[in-house]
């Protein structure tokens, strides 16, 4: 599809949320169509991001999402402090986000795409994304039905750094560990390498700008995981092979008032949906290279979309809900995830050269 028949596509479906649905969701929509072209466009992809820096010493996509980082807390976390209307993006410390990190960093290199890449890059058209999308929604589900159990393993409080240490201290301390990250990743490239790249860096500031803008229409972080969960969820109760008030997470009030609402209403499905439209969008004059895969690449990249999916639920989110908003809204889940994911990343990107994805 050409670009002007797309963005009338668009401008249809921002009306028709706007009428029917609400204002808020219709610019929600916005939103993520603007997520979609930036991602698409900068192919900002935080899994390629990671594996560049471990295969090549090449420190630019992990520049970016440093810069996008700091940007995005510089704004979120005095907003939180002055609204109290938003809502950070809190998750316990435990077993669960743990083995969830580690096991999501590792597929994701695998799949080639975290929770957002597999969208955007869907909507770029490249077939495993396509493929792994509904297997992603799938394993989703299945992680939410399954939570309790893990964090049965072991579990403790959400900690806030806004909450301990007041809005300045956890900006304060977002900022020095985020410095702290460069040093190390310095010592880990050693010298003579480029550190920035334009397409980063703008994808970088727009990103944060849409983040924000987000938490301001939505009243909370960017999220891409929980729309995946519940469109499957919503599926199987359609289906009568699922029933919500047995399960621990599902029962819980907010979700079972999603499961009976239209899918339209949840904020983080709008924003997949306009994720999935802005970058096809984009592909229409820049589609996305993809070279033939094996039978074998095909199994293994599935299955790792759907383990992908799983293990996301238990982590409380993919590198936009537990990274990008758990950082940037000052929460110590979000930094316990960082170090897990990129030690799943060290073997995944092992795996992905064994089978010469």
């Amino acid at each position: 599809m050409k670009r002007l028949p797309m963005a009338a596509l668009l401008a249809a479906f921002f009306i028709f949320l706007a009428l029917s649905v609400s204002i808020r969701q219709a610019m929600l929509m916005l939103v993520g169509v603007g997520m979609g072209a930036v991602l698409a466009g900068a192919r900002f992809g935080f899994t390629a991001g990671w594996r560049q820096l471990i295969e090549q010493r090449n420190p630019q996509g992990v520049s970016g999402q440093v810069l996008l980082l700091a940007l995005a807390s510089l704004a979120a976390l005095p907003l939180l402090g002055q609204f109290s209307e938003l809502h950070a993006a809190l998750g316990p410390p435990s077993v669960s986000l743990l083995i969830g990190a580690f096991v999501f960093g590792l597929t994701m290199q695998i799949a080639d795409g975290c929770g957002s890449g597999t969208l955007y890059k869907a909507g770029l058209g490249v077939p495993l994304n396509m493929g792994i999308l509904p297997l992603f929604a799938l394993g989703s589900f299945l992680g939410s039905v399954h939570l309790d159990a893990w964090l049965s393993l072991g579990q403790t409080a959400p900690v806030s750094f806004s909450a301990s240490l007041g809005t300045g201290g956890a900006l304060a301390l977002t900022l020095a560990l985020l410095a702290g990250v460069l040093v190390t990743v310095r010592l880990w490239v050693g010298a003579g390498q480029t550190w920035f790249n334009k397409r980063w860096l703008w994808g970088a500031v727009a990103l944060a700008v849409l983040a924000t803008l987000n938490l301001l229409l939505a009243g909370q972080p960017w999220g891409v995981v929980y729309g995946f969960g519940l469109w499957a969820a919503k599926g199987a109760v359609a289906l009568g092979s699922f029933d919500p008030t047995s399960n621990g997470f599902w029962s819980q009030a907010g979700n079972t008032q999603r499961l009976t609402q239209s899918v339209l209403m949840d904020v983080t499905t709008i924003t997949n949906i306009g994720i999935l439209g802005g970058a096809l969008w984009v592909s229409a004059k820049s589609p996305a290279d993809s070279k033939p895969l094996t039978t074998q690449q095909w199994v293994i990249g599935l299955v790792a979309g759907f383990v992908m999916g799983y293990s996301s639920r238990l982590a409380f989110g993919c590198n936009i809900g537990a990274m990008l908003s758990g950082i940037s809204t000052g929460s110590l889940h979000g930094w316990i995830w960082v170090p897990m994911a990129f030690a799943g990343t060290l073997i995944g990107v092992r795996v992905r050269r064994h089978y010469q994805f």
